[in-house]
């Protein structure tokens, strides 16, 4: 049980958009890194073979193969440096913790596939692929409403420049 001044504190930290996922599915997380003075993002795909923790907390452990060599990163997943985390392929295991794949090689780390749950998220992808495109068409047509002409916004404030110094 966890204490409810912890839980107070604890909750406004938590990450709202957070997919659910679990131990054999195949991600992507799109970490921010600091690059000198800017901020990019990389990405980490591999298989998830832990989660632990709870709550803000919780941390997951993925597994990748980078030439023939095992690399395992843990992330905290409500981490501020995590930008976001993708499913990419939905994964049926018989297990809480996958330590065992570390030992195994070639096609003997495979995991099999959970079609169900692979229909579900291809679905759910779709919808909010829908939704971004509506958004940005939305968007668009705002822009062309404010700009009519065209032009970019770079432009247009070269044009307002030259015309102040002009007056």
């Amino acid at each position: 049980m966890q204490h409810k001044y912890l839980t107070v504190v604890e909750t406004p930290h938590a990450k709202a958009d957070v997919p659910v996922f679990k131990v054999g599915d195949t991600i992507i997380v799109h970490q921010k890194l600091l690059d000198g003075q800017k901020e990019r993002i990389q990405t980490f795909e591999g298989d998830v073979i832990a989660r632990s923790g709870r709550g803000v907390q919780e941390t997951m452990t993925v597994r990748r193969l980078v030439q023939g060599e095992g690399i395992e990163r843990i992330f905290p997943i409500h981490s501020p440096r995590i930008a976001r985390i993708e499913i990419k392929k939905a994964g049926m295991v018989r297990r809480a913790k996958l330590y065992y794949i570390r030992d195994r090689v070639g096609k003997a780390t495979k995991i099999k596939g959970d079609v169900k749950r692979q229909v579900m998220l291809d679905t759910a992808a779709k919808l909010a692929a829908s939704e971004a495109a509506k958004a940005a068409a939305a968007a668009a047509k705002v822009e062309t409403e404010a700009n009519p002409t065209g032009e970019s916004k770079r432009a247009a404030k070269r044009k307002a420049k030259a015309e102040a110094t002009k007056k």
